[in-house]
């Protein structure tokens, strides 16, 4: 199951352009977090050197201007990669605990103080860079990516007295549903509204079928892995980015 949560979430934040080369996701998106913008080593489908593949796949981030980076998953092939990876200059970066939570034991939320869209828009767009400090044009690469998916969205706008405090969107695949861009606005954080929300999206969730919830959420951020642990998540893998500047 946990390949396929993996799979969910690749669907769920796409690219604005995938490119498979010997049975590599390569993932562009002009360079808008390293979800969108890495190599993933889904199966191995060539038989040269793979260091030489490596290089090769340097030589397309850098004729894009991107640095290369490698997701490393437990399920990447070969299986060595990270080592190899390693030897060859990689950093490690951003080390991520993958959570699973089922959905038959999360309680209601308590305020009706949210707006939900179920496609991507403008309002949801503006909150959310004001919250996340997104410069214009990763707003507008973030509208572009979720614009383009047909699985089943949710797009949240928590409000505490006609005031947004917090934000976020669910994607459904199957009866499973991730959740993403989970922000509190810096002003109105500690008070409970990352999990108001939270559990809105779940709701709604479950009302299209969801059964379980995945999230992806760096490992040194305390707080978030401390709220997921109350909700009931539980890690079930981890990942970690390789990452080589462009010279």
């Amino acid at each position: 199951m946990n390949k396929k949560i993996e799979e969910f979430s690749l669907n769920a934040w796409p690219a604005l352009q995938n490119f498979v080369y010997e049975g590599w996701l390569l993932r562009f998106a002009n360079g808008f977090t390293k979800r969108s913008n890495s190599i993933n080593p889904i199966y191995d489908a060539s038989e040269q050197n793979i260091q030489e593949k490596i290089l090769n796949c340097e030589s397309i981030y850098t004729s894009v201007g991107l640095d290369t980076i490698f997701k490393v998953t437990p399920f990447v092939i070969p299986s060595n990669i990270d080592s190899i990876l390693d030897e060859l200059g990689y950093d490690v970066v951003d080390p991520t605990s993958v959570q699973l939570v089922d959905l038959s034991e999360i309680e209601e939320p308590v305020t009706n103080s949210v707006n939900m869209k179920t496609e991507i828009n403008n309002e949801w767009i503006d909150i959310l860079s004001d919250f996340n400090n997104l410069s214009d044009s990763n707003a507008e690469i973030t509208k572009e990516l979720f614009s383009g998916s047909y699985l089943k969205k949710g797009f949240f706008t928590l409000y505490d007295k006609s005031v947004p405090v917090a934000c976020g969107g669910g994607v459904i695949e199957q009866n499973y549903v991730g959740l993403y861009d989970i922000v509190t606005d810096s002003r109105y954080r500690n008070r409970g509204y990352a999990r108001e929300l939270i559990l809105h999206i779940l709701k709604w969730a479950k009302v299209n079928g969801a059964t379980h919830s995945y999230l992806q959420v760096v490992k040194s951020n305390v707080p978030a892995i401390k709220l997921y642990e109350r909700l009931g998540y539980q890690e079930i893998y981890t990942y970690w980015y390789r990452h080589k500047k462009m010279l």
